[in-house]
């Protein structure tokens, strides 16, 4: 009998990659299959403490459910909304990549996506909201920059479309929020340059149509009372969020037979003006008159002195926002989702002890006038 060698190869067959199932995320873990999807379909009867933990081990795995089946069985499509208007200069704030960083990565964190679009118009923004929709491009939506009254609230609150504003808004049945407490910063500012010796104290607020500009002069008053000072409403300005409009309530208030010898800000944008009249007029900001203002821009830093200023963080305001609105659109009700978080105070040199009277102020810029 003949007798011979069989080849062999070191090349093993390859493998064709398989998707991973609800069942790979369930043998891993210890726990069923029902578990893993009752908790990455969000139901409220697993806790966030073992959702999470799924969610991340799914994601780990590379687990990646089949959208259109999934969106089929929830009615969801975990996407959160989010537009924003572009049409003015107030619109492009540098806080915008960390704000939207925040929204993805807490987003991603629960294998959620975010449809993010642009308007140029308010009422751009409302038509863009009502085709996300109408589109099922999104379970809900992050309201950024709330109104007063605010048509998109109206709207989606009309629909019962789920929502988070960051801000508040003037009636706030049916509504969550994340926000700063801008008006807690604008009494502090208030005490801050009361405590320096100041007693005439000026306030230029930001766009009147919204909520935080209310409750920035609310909190410049409590400011005002709690210091025994009285209130002029000769010293609040008309609203100011550029540049050109800062620059425009400052050179008001020093025009004033009485004049500040400090002036707080709604927004860093229209503190920034103040530093064009003070290099005018040649006088000192932090010396000959004091500033102290709210948002903390990058710009504020690089002014000459910095500028004193409450600092929000944006990123950490996304991520909150994503959270909170995933709860939301998993059926928590939305007054057990408000939240308010606090401003940093970052000391520069925008502020300080008033080297002149307002008297003595006003005689200054008089006497400059002159010469």
């Amino acid at each position: 009998m003949q007798t011979g060698s069989t080849k062999t190869s070191n090349e093993q067959p390859r493998r064709a990659r398989t998707r991973v199932t609800i069942a790979d995320v369930a043998n891993h873990l210890g726990v069923t299959k029902s578990t893993v999807s009752r908790a990455l379909n969000g139901y409220t009867d697993i806790s966030d403490s073992t959702r999470l933990r799924i969610s991340r081990a799914a994601e780990r795995l590379g687990y990646r459910p089949l959208s259109h089946a999934q969106a089929i069985r929830t009615g969801r499509v975990r996407s959160l909304g989010l537009v924003l208007q572009v049409d003015n200069e107030d619109s492009a704030r540098p806080f915008l990549a960390d704000f939207i960083a925040g929204v993805t990565q807490a987003a991603s964190a629960e294998n959620w996506t975010v449809t993010i679009a642009t308007a140029e118009t308010e009422r751009g923004v409302q038509e863009t909201l009502s085709r996300l929709v109408d589109e099922h491009k999104a379970d809900g939506f992050i309201l950024p920059r709330t109104r007063s009254r605010d048509k998109r609230v109206e709207a989606l609150r009309a629909q019962d479309i789920p929502f988070i504003m960051f801000g508040r808004t003037e009636d706030p049945s049916g509504c969550s929020w994340y926000d700063i407490k801008g008006e807690d910063a604008m009494r502090a500012a208030t005490a801050r340059l009361a405590s320096q010796g100041h007693r005439r104290i000026a306030h230029v607020p930001g766009g009147s149509e919204y909520t935080y500009s209310k409750l920035r002069i609310d909190g410049y008053r409590d400011g005002l009372a709690a210091a025994g000072l009285s209130i002029d409403p000769a010293l609040i300005t008309s609203p100011a969020i550029t540049h050109d409009a800062g620059e425009a309530a400052t050179r008001s208030l020093l025009m004033l037979a009485e004049p500040p010898t400090a002036i707080t800000f709604a927004v860093d944008r229209a503190a920034l003006g103040a530093y064009r009249v003070a290099q005018d007029l040649r006088l000192r900001i932090g010396s000959d008159f004091s500033v102290i203002a709210y948002d903390g821009i990058p710009e504020g830093a690089y002014a000459n002195p910095g500028l004193t200023t409450f600092a929000v963080n944006s990123r950490q305001a996304g991520d909150r926002l994503a959270s909170l609105l995933i709860k939301r659109i998993r059926g928590a009700a939305p007054e057990e989702l408000r939240e308010l978080a606090p401003a940093t105070l970052v000391e520069r040199g925008s502020d300080g002890p008033p080297r002149l009277t307002p008297a003595e102020l006003a005689q200054c810029l008089k006497d400059k006038q002159k010469t």
